[in-house]
C-alpha cells in the first residue's frame, strides 16, 4: 500500500513539473503571422490611432545554433532598416505565451513613443514560438537574443543606441544580456515590466509541494542575481494586483537588487500581469518610457 501511494505521489509530481514548465514556456506554433488580421486573444486591446504603415514593417528570419541544430528564428522590425546605424532601437523581448501576433499591439504602441517612427522597435519569437523552429529552452532563448543583437550590430547599431525591454519571461534575456559581456551588444538602458525574480521563486509560488525548483523545471533563471551586475539605468513597471508574478516576491526583489547608476519604479494601482499600459493610461505609459529613454545617463 505504501509503495502504491509512493508511485502515485511521483506521478503527481512529474505531472506538476510539466504544468509548472508551462509557466515559463507557454508557447504556440502557427502557420502564418497575421498582424492586424490576427483574430485571437492579444496582450493589449489598442484603440485607433496607433496604426503602423505596412511599408514600415519588415519581417525576416535568422539562424541560430541550438546544440548543433540550425534553427530559423523569426523577427519583426517596425521602422526604417536603412537607418538602424543612426537610430535608437528598442529590442522588445516578449512574455511566455503564444507568439509575436499576441504582442503586436504592444510593439505598435512602442512605435508611437513621442511620434511614430522616432524609435525603431524590434521583436522576435523564441524557438518554438510562432514560426520560430525548435523547442523552447533557457539556452536557446538566450541564443536567439544573441542572434538578434548580432543582426542589429551588423546593421550598424551600437550599444549606446540600444534599449532593451523585457516583459515577464522577456526579463530573463534582458537581465542576461545586461549582466554578461559575451553578447554582441549591451543595452544603454533596460526596461523591465512584470519581471520575475527567479525560476526557483516562480516554482515555489506556484507549487504547494516543498521541494526544490530544480525538480519541477530544468530552467535555472535568476534575474534578481543577474540584475545586480547591470550597469544600465532601469525602468521597472509592475502591476500591484499581478497574481501571476507577485510584485512582492518578484518585481520588487529585482528592482531592489539593481545596482546600476540610477533607476525608476512604477507600481501601478489596479493592474494585473498584463494590465500596466491600460491602468497607467496609454499616453502616460508612453510618456514615462519616453522620459526614461531621453533622460541622460
Amino acid at each position: 500500500m505504501k509503495y502504491i501511494m509512493f508511485v502515485v505521489l511521483i506521478i503527481t509530481l512529474i505531472s506538476c513539473r510539466k504544468r509548472l514548465d508551462g509557466f515559463l514556456f507557454n508557447n504556440s506554433a502557427i502557420s502564418v503571422y497575421q498582424l492586424d488580421e490576427y483574430s485571437g486573444e492579444t496582450s493589449l486591446d489598442l484603440p485607433d490611432g496607433y496604426d503602423v504603415p505596412l511599408t514600415s514593417i519588415y519581417e525576416f528570419q535568422y539562424k541560430i545554433d541550438d546544440q548543433g541544430e540550425q534553427l530559423d528564428v523569426h523577427a519583426r522590425y517596425v521602422g526604417d532598416t536603412s537607418t538602424i546605424d543612426e537610430d535608437t532601437i528598442i529590442l522588445y523581448c516578449h512574455g511566455n505565451r503564444d507568439h509575436m501576433d499576441y504582442y503586436w499591439s504592444r510593439q505598435k504602441l512602442l512605435s508611437h513613443l513621442g511620434q511614430f517612427g522616432r524609435y525603431g522597435v524590434l521583436m522576435f519569437d523564441y524557438p518554438g514560438y510562432g514560426l520560430s523552429q525548435g523547442e523552447p529552452s533557457e539556452a536557446n532563448m538566450y541564443s536567439s537574443t544573441a542572434g538578434m543583437l548580432r543582426w542589429l550590430k551588423d546593421k550598424g547599431l551600437t550599444s549606446e543606441r540600444l534599449v532593451m525591454y523585457g516583459f515577464s519571461l522577456g526579463s530573463a534575456p534582458v537581465c542576461d544580456v545586461t549582466s554578461t559581456i559575451s553578447y554582441p551588444l549591451r543595452p544603454r538602458k533596460i526596461i523591465l515590466e512584470a519581471p520575475f525574480a527567479s525560476s526557483e521563486v516562480m516554482v515555489q509560488d506556484a507549487s504547494v509541494v516543498a521541494m526544490p525548483g530544480s525538480f519541477f523545471t530544468d530552467a535555472d533563471i535568476n534575474n534578481a542575481d543577474k540584475v545586480k551586475l547591470s550597469d544600465a539605468p532601469l525602468l521597472w513597471m509592475h502591476g500591484i494586483d499581478d497574481n501571476f508574478l507577485s510584485i512582492d516576491t518578484h518585481g520588487s526583489v529585482v528592482y531592489d537588487r539593481h545596482n546600476g547608476p540610477w533607476k525608476r519604479g512604477e507600481r501601478v494601482e489596479g493592474a494585473d500581469h498584463e494590465g500596466v499600459p491600460v491602468f497607467m493610461g496609454l499616453a502616460e505609459y508612453n510618456a514615462s518610457i519616453l522620459d526614461f529613454i531621453t533622460t541622460p545617463n
